[in-house]
């Protein structure tokens, strides 16, 4: 088995909190529309339920863009070439990456996730199945740069990052992650990435509001998440998971509504909320080629071939680091 030590290169306090997450939720539920990073779903219970989210029928994402690697994996690997390191951010169970890998015939593979005990499991299962791949886990936030590790930094490096994760972020962050991302992977690069398309609203809103309450018990988990780490006792049985469409940003926002008035604490702050207020918990904008295009574009990537499915879900894009210039 060629899994390396995974690299944790996240900051915690002397009982192992995690800093940045007692950061994020106290400052965001101090605000006027309460708020807290999407990114903060995916303790182990969260990423397990995102992967049950991902084989919902009315969760269209995942078989799209599945049906695309699998269908276009092979010119794919024509495109970037073989013996790329493939880097993957937030990689989850990496259960797409199986395509990838078996196309390009990868160097090593570095997966990026802020889920560690996830991280590690999905790891160790991939290793078994690529017995001399080198496995390079590294457990952090990829939102900030990453340093890769020291045995691949100088090897050219395939970015993959499916899922149509970007969408979650706001287009001005949504730029910043893309340069990270460049800088990180360097100047000989190639970026593969999944976008969502814009689509039928009712569509949109049936894919993060299931019939069977998976998203709605992912989403509660995160104030479950709260209570275990942060030594919280918000009362999670008077929230309700809820579901919008925001025109104006041509997104789904995800939030927790509370259905009473409520107070509580987490590490020892009192907060309180009112009925039918919310936390509001993730954003995930959807995009035409075109957008997508610029996007990519202005996070310093070229975009060299797209594919779509046939019922046009899902964009699967790939991109080549451009080329860094002083002026016009």
């Amino acid at each position: 088995m060629a899994l390396l030590p995974d690299r944790k290169l996240m900051s915690r306090d002397d009982v192992g909190v995690d800093l940045a997450f007692r950061a994020d939720v106290l400052k965001g539920l101090s605000e006027r529309q309460k708020a807290i990073p999407s990114r903060w779903f995916y303790d182990r219970i969260g990423s397990e339920l995102f992967e049950q989210i991902t084989e919902l029928p009315e969760y269209y994402p995942t078989q799209a863009e599945t049906g695309l690697l699998q269908e276009h994996g092979r010119e794919i690997a024509g495109l970037v070439g073989r013996r790329r390191v493939v880097v993957e951010f937030g990689s989850g169970s990496s259960t797409k990456t199986l395509l990838l890998l078996r196309e390009v015939d990868a160097a090593a593979y570095v997966p990026i996730d802020i889920s560690g005990d996830f991280l590690h499991q999905s790891s160790r299962a991939l290793a078994a199945k690529f017995p001399e791949l080198p496995i390079m886990p590294v457990e952090a936030d990829f939102m900030q740069p990453v340093r890769l590790p020291l045995e691949v930094r100088n090897q050219d490096m395939l970015g993959f990052f499916p899922g149509s994760t970007l969408g979650n972020l706001t287009p001005r962050t949504a730029v910043d992650l893309l340069r990270s991302m460049r800088g990180t992977l360097g100047d000989r690069s190639h970026l593969l990435i999944g976008v969502d398309r814009v689509k039928d609203i009712g569509r949109l809103i049936a894919a993060y509001d299931d019939s069977r309450g998976v998203t709605a018990r992912f989403n509660l988990n995160l104030l479950e998440r709260i209570n275990r780490e942060l030594a919280g006792n918000i009362p999670v049985d008077r929230f309700r998971h809820v579901v919008r469409w925001n025109e104006a940003w041509y997104r789904i926002e995800m939030h927790l509504e509370a259905t009473t008035a409520v107070s509580f604490e987490i590490s020892g702050r009192h907060l309180s909320m009112r009925k039918g207020e919310t936390i509001h918990t993730e954003n995930s904008h959807k995009y035409t080629p075109d957008q997508a295009r610029l996007l990519l574009q202005a996070g310093g990537w070229s975009p060299i071939v797209q594919w779509t499915d046939s019922s046009e879900n899902v964009l699967v894009m790939l991109a080549a680091a451009s080329e860094y210039r002083s002026a016009p």
